[in-house]
């Protein structure tokens, strides 16, 4: 594995295994981290290559991506915010490869992604697992028949920080059974994220993930005793992410909105 850079070197694509490299998106942010990773896999000697979430629409970042690739054979999108889609048709027309996702809007000449379908493009094999919580739609691919096993997290897990759970479809129960799916099954595996720095351990990641998850709930709850049971999300954000950077309070309220759904759920 190829050591992390301090910062992304925009336009280039930086090799992380013998199958992987990245390139990151001119578009940081307190969202995004130093950018959006764009993904290309392929089998060594092979031509062909898997892109993996296009971008932003960006002609500089479509333009490095098409001069690292050689052939795009397949598209792929790991869920559906903005930063990962908004390269889509810009880069479907540039390349003539499919796109392919969960949601049938952003697919292009092809079939939307099922659950558990192998994918096979690049020399590589794919397997689609879905992992909502961040998103409804988002998915994980494991790339097994690689020399090092690798996960592609989406916005499931970050290369650093942690995910905001979308306030229109995130759920919290969902989102804590993915990282319990991660666990279980991935041990080992690199985690080649959405935005921020590969990871040596997909289990370790998720396990980490899961723990930040608990704590919070557990503040929310306690928050929810002292400001009572009306408090808005707003309230408890102030009181339980008060050492936060305020530039983050409008992500951490929505996430502290699907806390509150899961533990109504559960009352």
């Amino acid at each position: 594995m190829a050591s992390q850079l301090a910062h992304p070197a925009y336009g280039m694509a930086r090799s992380v295994t013998e199958h992987a490299a990245v390139i990151v998106a001119r578009n940081p942010g307190p969202m995004t981290l130093e950018g959006t990773n764009t993904w290309l896999l392929g089998a060594p000697g092979q031509h062909g290559r898997i892109l993996v979430d296009p971008g932003p629409m960006d002609e500089q970042h479509a333009e490095a991506i098409i001069a690292a690739a050689g052939t795009i054979e397949l598209i792929l999108i790991t869920h559906r915010h903005h930063d990962h889609t908004a390269g889509i048709d810009l880069l479907a027309e540039r390349t003539g490869a499919p796109v392919r996702a969960r949601l049938p809007e952003h697919c292009r000449d092809a079939a939307p992604l099922g659950e558990g379908e192998e994918l096979r493009a690049g020399g590589l094999e794919l397997t689609v697992l879905p992992a909502p919580g961040h998103t409804a739609d988002s998915i994980m691919l494991a790339v097994a028949d690689a020399a090092v096993p690798a996960l592609l997290t989406g916005d499931t897990i970050l290369g650093r920080g942690t995910t905001v759970l979308d306030a229109t479809d995130g759920d919290l129960g969902d989102y804590l059974e993915t990282l319990g799916s991660i666990i279980d099954r991935h041990s080992g595996h690199l985690v080649l994220p959405g935005h921020g720095p590969e990871l040596p351990d997909a289990a370790t990641a998720a396990s980490d993930y899961r723990a930040h998850r608990l704590h919070r709930l557990d503040e929310v709850r306690d928050a929810l005793r002292v400001l009572g049971e009306g408090a808005s999300a707003r309230d408890i954000v102030e009181r339980v992410y008060a050492a936060v950077d305020r530039s983050l309070w409008g992500a951490a309220e929505s996430s502290v909105l699907a806390q509150l759904d899961y533990l109504r759920d559960r009352a």
